[in-house]
């Protein structure tokens, strides 16, 4: 077994040490979601920092009840019995992966973790690709043929994984695809895990969106979390809805849970608890977030459609997965290595989210363009033409301007140098 760290966070960390040593670096590279903490919750979170107990492994009855709230206002009525709470949902997803064993079928690209998960636990990774034009779930059509070979190798293939919407596409899969992928899922006794930590940063909020768990919620496990939509994500507090009846699962999920985390921190349970009730003040934020999400992503998505790069617009959160193919520059760590040390543009390549090395696609993460400061962060959120601020003006032209000087550079075609920039740390 051969994990490396999480390429996003190597990203991270290599990005800031260059601005460190004053280089002047547009940090795309990065998912957090760039805005300060609303102060109703900081308030919840100093009122609760005397509470230093472990607390039940399943989470505060509170946090349980308000998560189960949360899905049942969204049509998915949810037993708080059924719901996990865990330190962030990337740890909750680990232990359902540990949970459930055998190996995963994933969207080809995917987020970094998930491949490097089921690889921890001793799993491997089917990647498929989505749907030409969609993200985040691999085409159901191709999920028969690829799980009866891989069964037919002896191999036990158990789950599906889906992201609604997708990380690092930016797109949604379409209702189509996830009601055909339940009737698979069905038809192979597979397991659907449905990590839906962007749900409520769909950036249309009239758009069509199905969750598998809406068909078929006896077999699907939805996660969630605030790390995202509310900004919360060095809190660490995720959610999981366990399918209907899953007692078993539940039992084998709080065994892993009790072995690696015991409980999330308790102050945060209850500020999270709270976020979960959706009080209006924090609809509203949410709401805000979205727009501004949207609003910058789609500036984005402009600059590299008028760069000749290939990408689709994004539909949820702040990312987009262009494609610069057309410039010759080699494979996706090429690509990102050449943005980064000659334009000052820091993206992730693709072949870290299991894509073909050999494509010259990247994630593009917008949301560290809003401001240095929480104050510039914070006018970014309420401006109602955010792109004529000067600090987010100034990073799109920063980008404009590297993205022109990059389709002026000659194709280097003898170029052999390797990229050592992301460790390709998510294939399976």
């Amino acid at each position: 077994m051969t994990v490396t760290p999480s390429a996003t966070l190597v990203a991270n960390e290599d990005i800031e040490r260059r601005r460190r040593a004053g280089e002047r670096v547009l940090h795309l590279a990065f998912g957090e979601a760039g805005l300060p903490v609303h102060p109703a919750l900081r308030d919840k979170l100093v009122a609760a920092s005397e509470r230093n107990g472990y607390g039940p492994v399943a989470g505060a009855a509170e946090l349980r009840s308000a998560a189960a709230g949360y899905w049942t206002r969204r049509g998915l009525a949810t037993d708080p019995e059924l719901v996990v709470c865990g330190p962030g949902s990337k740890s909750l997803l680990y232990g359902l992966l540990l949970a459930i064993g055998g190996d995963v079928v994933l969207p080809m690209p995917s987020w970094v973790s998930y491949a490097a998960q089921a690889e921890l636990i001793g799993s491997r990774s089917i990647l498929l690709p989505a749907p030409p034009g969609e993200g985040g779930a691999p085409d159901p059509d191709l999920i028969v043929s690829a799980v009866l070979h891989a069964r037919a190798q002896g191999r036990i293939v158990r789950s599906v994984l889906v992201t609604l919407p997708d990380n690092p596409t930016g797109r949604l899969a379409t209702p189509q695809t996830i009601h055909r992928l339940v009737e698979v899922a069905r038809e192979l006794d597979l397991v659907i895990i449905s990590d839906e930590i962007y749900r409520d940063l769909v950036h249309d909020p009239a758009a069509s969106f199905v969750s598998p768990a809406d068909l078929a919620p006896e077999r699907t496990v939805v996660t969630t979390g605030l790390s995202k939509s509310l900004a919360l994500g060095g809190w660490r507090i995720g959610v999981a809805r366990l399918p209907d009846g899953a007692h078993d699962l539940r039992t084998k999920v709080l065994a892993v849970a009790s072995e690696i985390w015991s409980a999330p921190a308790a102050p945060v349970q209850e500020a999270a608890a709270y976020a979960f009730t959706e009080p209006i003040e924090l609809v509203e934020r949410v709401a805000l977030s979205r727009r501004l999400h949207s609003i910058v992503s789609r500036a984005v998505y402009d600059r590299f459609t008028e760069a000749g790069a290939s990408v689709a617009m994004p539909q949820g959160g702040f990312y987009l997965y262009p494609d610069l193919g057309h410039l010759g520059l080699g494979g996706s760590a090429e690509t990102a290595r050449v943005l980064l040390d000659s334009h000052g543009i820091g993206v992730l390549p693709g072949h870290a989210f299991g894509d073909n090395p050999a494509a010259a696609r990247v994630r593009v993460a917008t949301s560290l363009l809003y401001g240095e400061t929480a104050e510039e962060r914070l006018a970014s959120l309420t401006a109602t033409e955010p792109l004529l601020l000067p600090w987010i003006s100034a990073n799109l032209d920063h980008l404009s301007m590297g993205l022109k000087e990059l389709s002026l550079t000659p194709p280097a075609p003898t170029r052999t140098r390797a990229a050592t920039l992301i460790p390709a740390a998510a294939h399976g």
